[in-house]
């Protein structure tokens, strides 16, 4: 198995990390940070809104049981793609949605991503296409939060379910067990 890698950012990181552990074919997924301007930014520096960074998750996974596609599809079926520059209470450009492509395929897979999101959706997709560009990894406490110190997290408990419960209701094969 090669290992393929996907950068998606579509609202805290927190929220888009607990979705993507749980699909079937995802060997990795970090939070970080991308899209900026500032060298090695802090989670105070991209929260500030001042560094042009997404808060973003790079998914490893093996394109044999999951495609980049049906990445992008689970992506904007458990976040609002219509929101500029927030999700929900989340507000600014660090809760952007956007795809940051590493290739060339990617890039044509996300174009068709977000017609297919278009289709489903009334008000414009905002989502945009970026530029692929440094990754930072963010600081540790914030790895694979949900399954941690998440699960006692009042903002994470209001907004992850709801999306876990929709990546089951519509993707259940990429979650059921193998």
């Amino acid at each position: 198995m090669a290992t393929e890698y996907a950068i998606i950012a579509g609202g805290c990181f927190w929220c888009t990390e607990a979705v993507f552990k749980q699909i079937h074919g995802v060997v990795s997924v970090e939070s970080g940070y991308i899209g900026g301007h500032t060298e090695n930014p802090t989670y105070k520096q991209v929260c500030g809104g001042d560094t042009g960074h997404a808060e973003a998750i790079r998914i490893g996974f093996d394109p044999e049981k999951v495609s980049f596609g049906d990445l992008l599809d689970i992506s904007f079926a458990t976040h609002d793609p219509t929101q500029l520059n927030r999700q929900g209470n989340d507000i600014g450009t660090q809760y952007r949605s956007a795809i940051f492509p590493v290739s060339e395929e990617q890039l044509e897979e996300a174009k068709m991503a977000i017609a297919r999101a278009q289709s489903e959706h009334n008000d414009a997709i905002v989502t945009t296409i970026e530029a692929h560009s440094t990754w930072y990894p963010a600081e540790d406490y914030h790895q694979d939060y949900w399954a941690g110190e998440g699960q006692g997290n009042r903002y994470c408990l209001a907004v992850i379910p709801p999306k876990l419960q929709k990546l089951h209701k519509r993707f259940a094969a990429y979650t059921a067990p193998e």
